[in-house]
C-alpha cells in the first residue's frame, strides 16, 4: 500500500531541513575550543652544577667542560678551581662556549683579605655569584647563630656591591629545622638584605619531611634568583625530573612569577652505574621537555 504526503508533511519535512541546515552551519561559523595553552615560560639559561663531575673535572677540565656543552647546557656553577687560575679558568670556558653561573664558596673564602681574592678571581671568570656552600651544623639549631650569619651576609653584600658582585647562600635539608616555630631559612630570609641571593634547591629542601617547595618559593619574593634544579622522590630515589615527586609546572611558575629566579642549575646526584654526563643530560631533556 503506498501512502502519499500531503502538502502540509513536504512543508514539515522541508522545514525540518532547513533548521538542520542552519544549525550545521551555525556550528560551523563558530570556532572549535582552543586547547589550553602551556604556561608562557621565561627564556632562561639553564645549567650545571660542576659537583656533579667532579672527578671528571679533577683528571680533565677542558675535556669535560666539552661534554657538558655537547650535553646541551649553557652554563656550569664551579665549586673548586683545582689550582687553576680565574684566567685559566676564563679561557677554558670560553673554549668549552659555556658561561660561570656562581661558584661555591666556603664563608672564610669570604672573610678579610681572602675576599679581595674571591673578587678578582669571579670577575675574571664572568660570574657575579659568589654562593655560600654550607654552613657549620650548629648553626642550623641556633637563633643567635643565624642572627650572626645573617648580618655577616649583608656585610659581605655591602663589599660586593662596588663590584657588582652578589654574595648568595645555597640550602640543605638542614636549613628547614625550625626555630620558635619557623624555618630557618626563612628566617635567614628575613634577617637578610634583598642583596643576598637566596640559591634553592629544591631536592635538598624536599628531603625534609613537610615542606612545601611552592609555597616556600613564595614565601620569599624577588629573592631566589638561582635555583638548583634537583629531583625528589621517595618511592623511586633516582628517578629523573619529571618521572619524581615534585610538581614541577607549579614549581616554575612560583618560581618566576614570585620567586625572581634568572637561571636554572640541573643537579643529579645519584649513582645509577652510568656516566654522570649522561644523567645530566637526561634530566635537562626531561626538564626541557616540562617547558615545552
Amino acid at each position: 500500500m503506498s501512502v502519499r504526503a500531503t502538502r502540509r508533511d513536504v512543508l514539515k519535512i522541508g522545514g525540518a531541513a532547513a533548521a538542520s541546515m542552519a544549525m550545521s552551519s551555525l556550528l560551523e561559523a563558530v570556532p572549535a575550543a582552543a586547547p589550553p595553552l602551556a604556561p608562557a615560560w621565561k627564556n632562561l639559561p639553564i645549567g650545571t652544577q660542576a659537583w656533579c663531575v667532579r672527578k671528571e673535572m679533577a683528571t680533565d677540565i677542558p675535556g669535560t667542560l666539552a661534554k657538558v656543552k655537547g650535553a646541551g647546557f649553557e652554563l656550569i656553577e664551579l665549586e673548586n678551581a683545582f689550582g687553576k687560575t680565574g684566567a685559566e679558568w676564563k679561557a677554558a670556558l670560553d673554549t668549552a662556549g659555556l658561561k660561570a653561573a656562581g661558584f661555591h664558596h666556603n664563608l672564610s673564602d669570604l672573610r678579610g683579605d681572602k675576599l679581595n681574592a674571591a673578587v678578582e678571581f669571579n670577575k675574571a671568570i664572568g660570574n657575579r655569584n659568589l654562593i655560600i656552600r654550607w654552613l657549620p651544623p650548629e648553626v642550623y639549631n641556633s637563633a643567635d647563630l643565624l642572627k650572626k650569619t645573617a648580618d655577616e651576609a649583608n656585610g659581605i653584600a655591602e663589599k660586593l656591591k662596588p663590584h657588582d658582585l652578589r654574595v648568595g647562600y645555597h640550602n640543605h635539608t638542614t636549613d628547614f629545622n625550625k626555630i620558635d616555630g619557623e624555618y630557618w631559612w626563612n628566617r635567614f630570609a628575613d634577617a637578610t638584605s634583598k642583596d643576598v641571593v637566596l640559591q634553592f634547591d629544591t631536592g635538598n629542601a624536599s628531603e625534609q619531611p613537610g615542606v612545601d617547595v611552592v609555597e616556600i618559593l613564595k614565601r620569599n619574593p624577588g629573592r631566589v634568583r638561582s635555583m638548583h634544579v634537583k629531583p625528589f622522590s621517595k618511592a623511586s630515589p633516582n628517578a629523573i625530573l619529571g618521572a619524581d615527586e615534585l610538581k614541577w609546572p607549579a614549581i616554575m611558575t612560583a618560581a618566576e612569577t614570585v620567586a625572581g629566579v634568572e637561571l636554572y642549575i640541573i643537579e643529579y646526584e645519584k649513582d645509577t652505574g652510568r656516566p654522570p654526563i649522561d644523567d645530566l643530560k637526561a634530566n635537562l631533556d626531561a626538564f626541557k621537555k616540562l617547558r615545552a
